[in-house]
């Protein structure tokens, strides 16, 4: 067997085939046919257009951390992938691909763009998906879902029209976010703010007489007004002063010459305006401003848009038409100047709105768009929450969630692309009636006309993602998938987008289906940076998980994103901590290889694998001789039952880094520099009872830490299970159980005697290090313990000790260590003492000493102090007392010991 483990861990040549192997057997194909409990989850889905990134990949390794843990504790169990049509991002994409060759997109037709973008996801769409199915996600590939296949779009124009119908969603004309890149209005939601150092530029409106100017046309008098934006002045309608404000009451009324247009605009009064920014007056665009919009709409005022799709001056922009939107306000202010009109510039910070994707700045556009009425459907689902029908994980992010939603504001749904759902809503071109349905209509159901014209618009890619966990499912049919699935289990996606999907989700799962859409909601950490940043490709600061699973192995960052989730603690990724998670999948591959080395050996004497490894076999673990558990087995089956213990509660909670900080403690503490180490003499003894024995407990407990470490590192476990003789029909680690405790392996009694050979051989390395004693010049040692029943088991396993702390010799007694030469050590169980020939350094000894004397008196001040206050004691639970005083006493006895060996040393 041992030749079927090479000398070295190579993760590239074993994970493509166990990849292979896992989507090509269907192995993680859900039945809704089988019996409870269900654990469901669906993916966040990535964009069609991208590749994983680390993000990606730390939400794909938590999901399938607990989708794993799950199935191998006998869940039925769905984790079902898809991908998202990115309606901008997509249509970004193929624009430029069709530019490169000399396309303009616009020129081939809607129809034509589309099958192009159809064409480009079938060859460059699934790079994603390959790349998940690398990683080795255990999804259930059959059920893989496109946000914009056509079973899809039959169910978001079900929602949509249901949502019509309701008077939830409605068409109407407001001020609106436009990204001039991306060329469509964008949700609040998709503007990200950033605060920037900008200008304030004073311009002189004159005031107009009675006849629309002064004598000579040469204004008496000018009202200032204050803007950071001078090109959107070309589209003033109005100009506006509080009406309270006795500066410009008597202004109230009359009209400006608004500057470098001619055109006269009305003084109006309205509460909105702040007299203590800028002048007191402010300049009304209700076409490029949402304060100005609603004053507008309060005074009846006109709206002019002055910018074209694009950001450029349009032609009601007068002799700025066709300049971009900044050159035109460099120009406007050098008129502004030359004119006159110009009073002053001064410094200005201000929140400018970028788009998320395109990071330009958005222009506030007014228009006529489609809106989601979005309180009658937060209403439900804060009520959700609130109840606790749904578990917001961390805990802090519930008020973030309660905040949004009780000031939420209606959803621009419409977006002016071509790739996405198209919005099914139909204009009667005789009358303009709308007619909105889940089949295309023939004729305008208002006035029967049959020349009727589609909306052009799509959804808001979000919308198509907001029905997710159930569209997937099957809704609004009652398939199987849906009776059995959902509610699913749970959702794990980053906190960045709990308002644009998460809360969606709620909203429109609990309005749909009248069920919460997940039972608990996991926000995970975001990968940063070694400064903190977060992750940008344009930065140049990504990380191509791609590249560093190649370069570290995809088990190895899988362990090393666990490790390090905290919730709520974001990450910071470093080559040293991707190292340490290589050199851990390393250890665990070299153990195995010791295995099974030695087993070859020990084989030769008649022994077969399948007699110490068997299936059945391990299941009987752990073996007895000679009438008892040897106390090292004893102690590895305790550990493991603590280890698994603490790995459910850790999963349960989504606490990934303690689970993996657990069975990375147990792996390469326990199991390999203890367990191993001790056992290894019995491995090949002459006494084949005791040998047989010792390879039994060794594989039962080997094989059962492979499982425990299956949801994290799923391809060596994988790899390494498949060298055991397993049942008739088994095809992978996958599919068995995850160790369960048993009663037989708990064991405090082995946990605290073994405990102490631990202590007695950790506290010789120490004094070994401290004396700069070469790893093979071996010493001999005195060893006092006072308890009879601790002494007693340290004979018994005096071999070890001697053993492994490279002793030539180990005295053990009851009494007092006599004075003598040589390096000592005390705890309140033992006094060891290392016998040394060459003179221990009696002042580098003293000041040990002192330093453990001073830590010791300020450790037991403290937990006086704490034991001393009665208000600590009546509020700590009884189990932290009893530890602290335990921790005291123990602590004392230390303090009486190492006070004893100062004054021997005569320091």
């Amino acid at each position: 067997m041992a030749r079927e483990i090479p000398k070295g861990y190579q993760p590239q040549e074993i994970e493509p085939k166990w990849a292979e192997f896992w989507v090509e057997e269907a192995l993680f194909r859900a039945n809704p046919d089988a019996p409870p409990p269900v654990f469901s989850i669906v993916i966040p889905p990535p964009n069609v257009t991208g590749s994983l990134h680390i993000g990606h990949m730390l939400e794909h390794t938590e999901i399938d951390i607990l989708t794993r843990w799950h199935r191998m504790r006998g869940y039925n169990t769905l984790y079902l992938p898809g991908t998202d049509h990115a309606g901008i991002a997509t249509q970004r994409a193929v624009v430029r691909q069709l530019a490169e060759e000399g396309i303009d997109y616009r020129a081939l037709g809607r129809e034509e763009f589309e099958k192009r973008v159809w064409k480009w996801k079938e060859e460059s769409g699934d790079t994603i998906t390959e790349q998940m199915k690398q990683i080795g996600e255990s999804c259930d590939w059959s059920r893989e879902k496109f946000t914009l296949s056509p079973e899809m779009s039959r169910v978001v124009r079900e929602a949509f029209v249901r949502l019509y119908e309701e008077k939830l969603i409605y068409r109407a004309h407001y001020l609106t976010n436009w990204c001039p890149v991306c060329l469509t209005v964008l949700s609040d939601l998709e503007v990200v703010h950033e605060e920037r150092q900008g200008h304030l530029w004073h311009i002189k409106y004159p005031v107009a007489d009675a006849d629309g100017a002064s004598p000579g046309g040469r204004a008496a008098k000018f009202l200032v007004v204050a803007t950071t934006r001078p090109e959107t002045m070309l589209g003033d309608t109005a100009v506006a002063v509080h009406p309270e404000d006795e500066r410009y009451k008597d202004l109230i009324g009359k009209s400006v010459m608004l500057p470098l247009m001619n055109r006269l605009i009305p003084i109006i009064a309205d509460e909105m305006v702040d007299r203590e920014f800028g002048t007191g007056a402010v300049k009304i665009t209700p076409a490029h401003d949402p304060n100005d919009f609603e004053v507008g709409r309060r005074h009846h005022l006109a709206e002019i848009n002055v910018m074209t799709d694009e950001g450029k001056m349009n032609a009601a922009a007068g002799p700025y038409a066709s300049m971009d939107r900044f050159e035109a306000r460099k120009k406007i202010v050098e008129d502004l100047k030359t004119q006159g009109l110009l009073e002053k510039i001064t410094e200005h910070a201000h929140v400018v709105g970028l788009c998320e994707r395109s990071k330009t700045i958005v222009e506030p556009r007014a228009s006529t768009q489609w809106f989601g009425k979005m309180k009658p459907l937060a209403e439900p689902a804060i009520a959700a929450v609130e109840r606790g029908e749904i578990r917001i994980v961390p805990e802090n992010r519930r008020e973030e969630y309660f905040n949004w939603m009780r000031n939420i504001r209606d959803w621009t749904l419409s977006r002016q692309l071509w790739w996405g759902h198209r919005i099914p809503a139909w204009y009667c071109e005789e009358f303009g009636h709308v007619t909105v349905a889940r089949e295309t209509p023939t004729k305008c159901e208002t006035c029967g006309s049959g020349k009727l014209k589609q909306d052009p618009d799509v959804l808001d890619t979000w919308f198509s993602s907001g029905l997710w966990p159930f569209s997937t499912l099957g809704w609004p049919r009652e398939t199987k998938d849906f009776k059995t699935y959902y509610p699913t289990s749970l959702l794990i996606t980053g906190y960045d987008i709990l308002f644009f999907w998460v809360a969606r989700m709620i909203m429109l799962g609990i309005h749909f289906t009248g069920q919460v859409p997940f039972r608990a909601v996991y926000l995970h950490s975001l990968v940063r940076t070694g400064s903190g940043e977060k992750m940008s490709k344009s930065k140049g600061t990504g990380l191509d998980p791609v590249l560093l699973n190649k370069q570290y192995g995809t088990d190895a960052m899988r362990f090393c994103l666990a490790s390090m989730a905290a919730p709520g603690t974001d990450i910071i990724l470093s080559d040293d901590r991707m190292s340490g998670a290589r050199n851990f999948a390393n250890k665990i591959w070299n153990a195995a290889r010791f295995l099974f080395v030695n087993l070859e050996k020990f084989e030769q004497g008649g022994a077969t694998l399948q007699e110490l490894a068997a299936p059945e076999i391990r299941a009987k673990a752990p073996y007895v001789l000679e009438g008892a558990i040897p106390l090292r087995d004893a102690w590895i089956f305790g550990r493991l039952a603590a280890t698994i213990e603490q790995m459910n509660e850790a999963l349960t909670n989504y606490r990934f880094h303690e689970g993996a900080q657990g069975v990375y403690q147990f792996f390469w503490g326990d199991f390999c520099d203890w367990y191993i180490e001790w056992i290894k003499p019995d491995l090949q003894s002459a006494d084949k009872e005791r040998a047989v024995v010792a390879w039994r407990n060794l594989f039962a407990a080997f094989e059962a830490a492979l499982r425990l470490l299956h949801p994290f590192m799923p391809f060596l476990t994988e790899e390494l299970w498949h060298q055991f003789p397993q049942r008739a029909g088994a095809k992978s680690i996958a599919l068995e159980r995850f160790p369960e405790v048993r009663d037989s392996w708990r064991n405090n009694a082995a946990l605290e005697e073994f405990g102490l050979l631990q202590e007695i051989i950790t506290a010789v390395r120490n004094i070994r290090a401290e004396l700069k004693l070469g790893p093979k010049k071996k010493v001999a040692a005195e060893l006092s313990l006072a308890d009879d029943a601790a002494r007693g088991s340290v004979e018994s396993n005096r071999d070890g000790i001697v053993r492994l702390g490279m002793l030539t010799d180990l005295k053990i007694s009851g009494g007092r260590l006599a004075q003598g030469d040589g390096a000592m050590r005390s705890s309140a169980k033992f006094d060891l003492r290392i016998e040394y020939a060459e003179t221990v350094d009696a002042a580098a000894e003293c000041s040990k000493i002192t330093k453990e004397l001073e830590g010791l008196r300020k450790a037991i001040g403290s937990k006086e102090k704490q034991l001393g206050d009665e208000t600590f004691r009546r509020r700590a639970p009884e189990k932290i007392i009893r530890g602290l005083e335990a921790t005291l006493a123990t602590q004392r006895i230390e303090m009486q010991k190492l006070t004893e060996r100062f004054e021997q040393l005569d320091c």
